[in-house]
């Protein structure tokens, strides 16, 4: 497979970046999580070509994609939209992991026409609208520095974090991939009660819960046995369940995506290894 090609496309003046990582399979859109972007699914798209075709946008604020307005839910899910506009695709597959897991499953809620198949990684059907937000941490964070080297330095601990995506701006200065407050605003906007968005799709639907990550053992069996044709694949590892275990990822969404993928006539109802529920 060859590298991906980097495109973009303008909606209402604000720039979307995203990576398409080519062939010929059926398409895969991708949907990174808070502070990350859609180069973090480059193993992930080598591993399912050339079966799929992964295209990995830097949702809104992140990556190579400029900061919008708002990030509110209905923004992000307006992206998505334009972005397979702009592709020229009708149906697609689509993953997410954590926020884009979120995104993910209300895309396939308010446009089924679209979806054909969804891989939910670790993304609650339920986020307490009144708790803390967890992403509170990011606001002591740096953002811009004159050199690369005085960001890294800034950082301080967080930097092995991030010292690999940070972008240099026109003037020559360095920012970090994503503005702190940015986060915060749509770690909070995305909280609340989903229950109705991700029982409103029927497609067939894989979701995978690290095991020590931010979904309940029991809010993740109740996710699978409410909605039908839903699997549920538990990884030992933590939230970031495609970085913590690549492998058993892979495995996982290869197999799924291969059973909902079959010959017409061909039921897509076969185990998935290593999942339960």
């Amino acid at each position: 497979m060859t590298g991906p090609t980097r495109a973009e496309l303008h909606i209402d003046g604000r720039r979307l970046s995203y990576l398409d990582f080519g062939g010929t399979g059926r398409p895969l859109l991708a949907l990174h999580g808070h502070m990350s972007e859609g180069a973090s699914f480059a193993g992930l798209a080598a591993g399912l070509a050339p079966g799929w075709r992964v295209i990995a946008p830097d949702q809104r604020g992140h990556g190579d994609s400029e900061r919008a307005a708002d990030y509110s839910r209905q923004g992000y899910l307006d992206d998505v939209l334009a972005l397979l506009d702009h592709l020229g695709l009708d149906r697609i597959a689509i993953l997410g992991h954590s926020l884009g897991a979120v995104n993910a499953y209300q895309f396939a809620a308010r446009h089924p026409g679209r979806v054909e198949a969804l891989v939910n990684a670790e993304g609650p059907v339920r986020l307490d609208p009144h708790g803390p937000n967890p992403l509170a941490f990011v606001l002591a964070l740096r953002d811009q520095a004159p050199t690369r080297q005085a960001l890294v330095e800034g950082l301080g601990e967080m930097a092995p974090f991030f010292e690999g995506a940070l972008r240099e701006n026109a003037d020559g200065t360095w920012r970090l991939p994503f503005h702190p407050q940015d986060m915060v605003d749509s770690e909070d906007l995305v909280h609340g009660d989903h229950w109705d968005d991700w029982l409103a799709c029927a497609c067939p639907a894989l979701l995978v819960r690290g095991t020590r990550g931010v979904i309940p053992a029991d809010q993740a069996r109740a996710m699978a046995e409410r909605r039908p044709g839903t699997r549920l694949a538990e990884l030992d590892t933590d939230h970031f369940v495609y970085t913590g275990d690549p492998a058993g990822f892979l495995r996982v969404v290869r197999e799924f995506l291969a059973s909902v993928a079959g010959p017409p006539g061909v039921r897509g109802d076969a185990p998935v290894s290593g999942a339960v529920g």
